[in-house]
């Protein structure tokens, strides 16, 4: 790839590809996971990011020639002053992952996780193909595992709270009862209501619900079935 004055050469090199491909193939297994549990960023973002970092760190390596001799530069290079940048740039995805509504805060553990996806990649483009995938691999079964441990083992701790956005389309005449049926049953950290434009005296209640007891959640829809003029609900977990 380097000539004998050190200006890289468009060579076509198996070894290159190879970290490439490994590293979508890494990006697309942690991105799965992330897919699979419904976040904001999943495949695609993480494979790109992976992908994204492996170029940059080849470019770090071999981009550049080993040894700069000319009228108006005289040193070797610095192979890692790219790939340095990774680890900063990396979070402004990161922040873009995390969403804050009011007290709450989502999506850590998601720009966590692409931010192990840039290192992963750098792993890979530098050719420590063995290291990226052990990241891989310890990184899902963190995700995935701990999560189960968290479930089974923590039943007592805070962890296992999950919140809820429900979302109701109602009479306006039941906004009231509605609103204290939640009040007594769960703890409601949101509670918003919004005219439709559709039908006159229609509105559409959201409310973020926190939840200990998973028995307490399949039995909200018998509980709403009592208020007659519910059109639809629906609810939808939001977690990291």
């Amino acid at each position: 790839m380097l000539s004998g004055h050190g200006i890289v050469e468009n060579v076509f090199d198996y070894n290159i590809i190879i970290r490439v491909f490994a590293a979508v193939c890494y990006g697309f297994i942690l991105g799965l996971e992330r897919e699979l549990t419904n976040k904001y960023a999943g495949l695609r973002t993480h494979i790109l990011v992976c992908l994204g970092a492996c170029i940059f760190t080849i470019i770090s390596i071999y981009g550049f020639p080993t040894v700069v001799t000319d009228d108006y530069a005289n040193g070797i290079r610095d192979t890692g002053r790219v790939a340095a940048q990774i680890v900063s740039g990396i979070g402004f995805i990161g922040a873009g992952a995390v969403l804050r509504n009011g007290p709450m805060i989502f999506g850590l553990t998601t720009a966590a996780t692409l931010w192990i996806a840039a290192a992963i990649g750098m792993a890979c483009g530098s050719g420590m193909l063995t290291l990226g995938l052990a990241a891989t691999v310890f990184a899902v079964a963190v995700l995935t595992l701990i999560r189960i441990f968290e479930k089974e083992f923590l039943p007592s701790g805070t962890r296992t709270i999950r919140r809820y956005n429900l979302t109701l389309y109602c009479s306006s005449a039941d906004e009231a009862p509605i609103k204290e049926f939640l009040d007594k049953k769960f703890e409601v950290i949101n509670f918003a209501v919004k005219q439709t434009n559709f039908q006159e005296n229609k509105i559409k209640l959201t409310a973020t619900l926190e939840i200990q007891k998973k028995e307490r959640l399949t039995s909200l829809y018998d509980d709403l079935k009592r208020f007659s003029n519910i059109e639809s609900a629906s609810i939808l977990e939001v977690n990291d």
